[in-house]
């Protein structure tokens, strides 16, 4: 299986390099990115199997980077990590933008591979049943199977 390409989204060079880093040392595809706009560019550039991000870039939340990237890659993984205060009427826009997992920092380093591990684990077995479900529709002429 090719290595899986995972986004990371945050302006603070040490967090990328760590986190290229560790994920590097995982056997990941790791493309650092301080900007929105650089993100956005690597998405439609890349197969993208996660992304993770910090909650705030330059001023700007990145719930519609989020949603955007959903779009692209629907059973893609999505990770924030954040420094930031969060208000309780923002978690429930975070988790509908299509966050998978929110973490403040800092947090142990095992924390994030296990997340990860997991959420890249489901959003295989999404692909698969996919895939399968696509193999059904074209072999069965008759009935159709929900994707």
């Amino acid at each position: 299986m090719p290595k899986e390409t995972i986004i990371i989204l945050d302006q603070e060079s040490h967090t990328q390099w760590a986190l290229k880093t560790l994920l590097e040392s995982e056997e990941y595809n790791v493309i650092p990115v301080d900007t929105i706009e650089k993100a956005l560019k690597n998405f439609s550039e890349y197969e993208v199997s996660g992304l993770i991000t910090e909650y705030w870039i330059n001023d700007s939340s990145t719930l519609e980077t989020i949603r955007g990237f959903k779009k692209v890659f629907p059973e893609a993984y999505v990770m924030i990590l954040t420094n930031g205060e969060m208000k309780e009427d923002e978690y429930e826009e975070i988790i509908n933008a299509g966050t998978d997992d929110f973490f403040l920092k800092p947090l142990p380093i095992k924390k994030i591979l296990l997340h990860l591990r997991k959420g890249l684990k489901q959003r295989q077995n999404l692909l698969q049943k996919r895939r399968l479900a696509d193999e059904l529709n074209r072999n069965s002429p008759r009935k159709r199977y929900p994707g």
